[in-house]
C-alpha cells in the first residue's frame, strides 16, 4: 500500500504541528499530497444560548480553523508538497471517520490543549485509530508526553 493520499486533521496548536510535519516528511517520501482538515466542532455551539456570544464563538472558530490549514498549505508549499484544505462542520471524530474512505492514511496529533479540552480532543485520536476505515498514525507531541 502506498500512502500518497494523506489526510491530516489540524486544530492549528502546537499539538497538531508534529503530525503536519509528519505527514509532510511522509508525502515527500511517496511523492503524495496532503489534505489539511479542520472541523468547526458544532457539539462547542450546540451547548450554548443562541445569541451574539454564539456567533463571537462561530467566528474565533472559524478564523482559527483558516490559520491551521493555512499552516499546513504554507508549509506545503516551502516543502515542495501539494496541499488542500477543507474545513468543515460537525463533530471531529465523525467528519474525519467520514473522510477515511478517501485516504490511504490519516496522520493525527493528540488534538487540544489543556486540561478537558486536551482530555476529550485526545479520546478523538483513540476514537478515529478504533474505526478509520485506513491506517492511522497517531504523532505525540514531545511535551505532550508527561
Amino acid at each position: 500500500m502506498s500512502f500518497t493520499n494523506i489526510l491530516v486533521p489540524t486544530d492549528g496548536s502546537e499539538y497538531t504541528k508534529f503530525a503536519v510535519k509528519k505527514a509532510m516528511e511522509l508525502a515527500k517520501i511517496t511523492g503524495g499530497r496532503v489534505t489539511a482538515l479542520y472541523v468547526l466542532d458544532q457539539t462547542i455551539l450546540t451547548n450554548m444560548p443562541m445569541d451574539t456570544a454564539v456567533m463571537n464563538v462561530y467566528n474565533t472558530l472559524e478564523k482559527e480553523g483558516k490559520e491551521a490549514v493555512d499552516y499546513v498549505r504554507d508549509l506545503g508549499a516551502s516543502e515542495g508538497v501539494e496541499v488542500e484544505v477543507s474545513v468543515k462542520e460537525g463533530t471531529p471524530v465523525k467528519v474525519i471517520l467520514d473522510e477515511s474512505p478517501k485516504y490511504d492514511l490519516i496522520v493525527m496529533g493528540t488534538l487540544g490543549r489543556t486540561g478537558m479540552s486536551k482530555l476529550l480532543m485526545g479520546s478523538v485520536a483513540e476514537r478515529v485509530v478504533r474505526a478509520s476505515q485506513c491506517p492511522v498514525m497517531v504523532v505525540r507531541a514531545p511535551e505532550a508526553s508527561n
